[in-house]
């Protein structure tokens, strides 16, 4: 019997990520890690997976995931949802609710202070479930818009890493869907009935990143052979590994 079109996708996702943790050496034996849980289809996806490959025992790993609610910020999920979610993948989660002040600081935008106040709170909890992995649902669009973005806009050609290891704290901050393409998680996630968010954030469209999300589509357009030229230029010049 022929392979499903949805068996096949699962399959292709499967490779990728697999291939995506040999690779760059994102889990081993004995890792504690905590996921960052949005409540969004990439880090859904992101506990499925990391929660599929814990039960496995095979490199022996322990998972938990924390979302974050940010009290002044009208950034939504189905807490009940995301709970019930995780504990379908044996992922403990973790919810906690904080907020900023964006009169602190006039010269930052919104996204910048409530990123700033998530990725401390998330930093805060690895240290105290003594998690020495902190696992983000980046996925491959996701690493090649930011590298045209910091050629853009900063001058400089780097990205987000697949792995990133810290040099304050030991903590190693991992990306194990670095090699998966959106449209595929996109298709999984409606495929497998992932919830959407309640609601999603109002300062969500109001970066560069959407601006360069259209570019990389037509850059794919015009060579569709862009996305790998750009992961290899990426990965040749180290900047994947940090």
């Amino acid at each position: 019997m022929k392979p499903t079109e949805e068996q096949k996708l699962e399959a292709k996702l499967m490779r990728r990520y697999r291939k995506a943790l040999k690779e760059f050496e994102l889990i081993e034996d004995g890792d504690r890690v905590l996921i960052g849980l949005s409540g969004g289809k990439d880090s859904l996806f992101l506990v499925e997976m990391l929660g599929r490959q814990q039960a496995i025992n095979r490199p022996k790993i322990e998972v938990h995931a924390i979302h974050i609610r940010m009290q002044n910020i009208r950034y939504e999920s189905d807490t009940r949802y995301l709970e019930d979610f995780c504990q379908r993948f044996g992922v403990k989660l973790h919810l906690v609710t904080t907020n900023f002040d964006m009169t602190t600081d006039n010269r930052k935008s919104p996204c910048f202070l409530c990123s700033w106040n998530r990725r401390k709170q998330l930093f805060l909890k690895a240290q105290e479930l003594g998690c020495n992995k902190i696992a983000l649902g980046h996925h491959q669009d996701d690493i090649l818009h930011t590298a045209l973005m910091n050629q853009m806009f900063q001058g400089h050609f780097s990205t987000m890493p697949a792995r990133l290891t810290m040099r304050k704290m030991p903590i190693t901050i991992i990306r194990p869907l670095c090699m998966e393409e959106e449209a595929d998680i996109r298709r999984y996630a409606e495929t497998n009935g992932y919830e959407k968010q309640k609601k999603l954030c109002p300062y969500e469209t109001d970066s560069h990143r959407s601006t360069v999300a259209h570019l990389f589509e037509e850059m794919e357009r015009i060579a569709p052979e862009a996305r790998f030229s750009m992961w290899n230029a990426l990965k040749a010049e180290g900047k994947l590994v940090e």
